[in-house]
C-alpha cells in the first residue's frame, strides 16, 4: 500500500499529514479528523484500512499536536473552532482535493466536521460523525450522569480534587481512568495506537486543557458552551452517525444530528464505547466502508 507523508504550510506553521493509498485512484478520498482537541492521529489510524478498497485515506495532526507545529505559548484565545476550520480548508487546498472528498470526524473531530459541513464547502460529498456530540452542554449533563454511576470511592477522589483545584494530582488521574475504561475504550490492554495518543496527551495536553479541561467529564475549557443543535439542518451532504452502546457520546448527545440533518443514518455498535474503530474494528470498517461505497455509487449515477 502506497503511503506518503508531508507537511502543509499553514499561516506561519505546518500541518503534518499522511496519505494511505493513491489520491489519483478515481475513488473519492477520505479525510480523517481526530479528536481532542489536542489528541493525535494515532488512535484513529485504523481507518486507514478503508484504503484497502482503493480509496485514499488522509490522516493529519491538528496544529498544536503530534507532528504538526506545537505552540505551547499560545493562550485560550488562539485555540478556536475557526482556527481548526481554516487549517482543514488549507489542507484540502494543499492536497488539491477541492473537486471531491469525504470527511470523517471522531469525537471533537466530528464537532469540527459538523461545523465544516454547515458552511457547505465546495467538494464535500459525504460526512461521517463518529462518537461526536452536537452540544457540549448536553455532553456535560450526560457525562455527569455516567460519572454518577461510578463506584463511590472513585467519585469521592474525583470530587475532592476538583473542589481543591488539584486535578493534576496522580490520584485524580487514576480515578479518571475508571471512567475511561467504561466509556472511552473498553479494551484491556489498550491497542498500541491508542497508547501512543495517550502518551502524547500525557506529555502535552496544552490544547486539550484550554479547550476541554482536565478530562472528558469535568469540562472547564472554552468549548463548554459549544453547540450546533440549531444549525445542523444546514448540513446537506449524506451523513453517517456512529457511536457505541457504552459511549460517553450517549444517544442524547448524538440525537440532535439524527433529528436535524436531512440525509442521515445512525449505527450503534453494541460492544463499543467511544472507539468502535478499535473496539469493533471489523464491523466498524464494514459499516463506514459500505456507506462510502454507496456514496460513490450515488455520485456516479447522480
Amino acid at each position: 500500500m502506497q503511503v506518503t507523508e508531508g507537511k502543509a504550510p499553514f499561516r506561519d506553521y505546518e500541518t503534518w499529514y499522511r496519505v494511505t493509498g493513491d489520491l489519483t485512484s478515481g475513488l473519492t478520498p477520505l479525510i480523517v479528523a481526530h479528536g481532542g482537541p489536542g489528541c493525535t492521529h494515532d488512535y484513529v489510524e485504523s481507518f486507514a484500512a478503508l484504503a484497502g478498497a482503493g480509496r485514499a485515506v488522509i490522516h493529519y495532526d491538528q496544529i498544536g499536536n503530534g507532528r504538526s507545529t506545537r505552540l505551547p505559548e499560545k493562550g485560550a484565545e488562539f485555540w478556536t473552532v475557526d482556527l481548526f476550520l481554516d487549517e482543514l480548508t488549507n489542507l484540502i487546498a494543499h492536497l488539491g482535493l477541492g473537486r471531491g472528498y469525504y470527511l470523517l470526524g471522531q469525537s471533537w473531530g466530528g464537532m469540527l466536521g459538523a461545523e465544516f459541513a454547515i458552511t457547505r464547502p465546495a467538494g464535500l460529498k459525504a460526512l461521517v460523525l463518529a462518537d461526536s456530540p452536537a452540544s457540549m452542554p448536553v455532553w456535560i449533563e450526560e457525562t455527569g450522569r455516567l460519572r454518577d454511576a461510578l463506584p463511590e470511592e472513585v467519585k469521592e477522589v474525583l470530587s475532592r480534587h476538583e473542589a481543591a483545584g488539584t486535578t493534576d494530582h496522580p490520584d485524580y488521574a487514576r480515578a479518571t481512568k475508571a471512567f475511561n475504561a467504561r466509556h472511552v475504550c473498553r479494551l484491556d490492554p489498550l491497542p498500541d495506537a491508542v497508547k501512543r495518543t495517550n502518551a502524547a496527551m500525557e506529555a502535552d495536553s496544552h490544547v486539550y486543557n484550554l479547550m476541554i479541561g482536565p478530562n472528558e467529564f469535568h469540562i472547564t475549557g472554552t468549548l463548554a458552551d459549544w453547540s450546533v443543535v440549531n444549525r445542523v439542518h444546514l448540513i446537506e451532504v449524506p451523513t453517517l452517525l456512529i457511536s457505541g452502546a457504552f459511549d460517553e457520546a450517549t444517544p442524547a448527545t448524538v440525537q440532535p444530528f439524527a433529528d436535524g440533518i436531512p440525509d442521515v443514518r445512525w449505527h450503534v455498535f453494541p460492544n463499543s464505547s467511544h472507539m468502535p474503530h478499535v473496539e469493533e474494528f471489523d464491523d466498524c470498517m464494514k459499516v463506514v466502508g459500505d456507506f462510502l461505497a454507496r456514496c460513490d455509487v450515488e455520485q456516479s449515477t447522480g
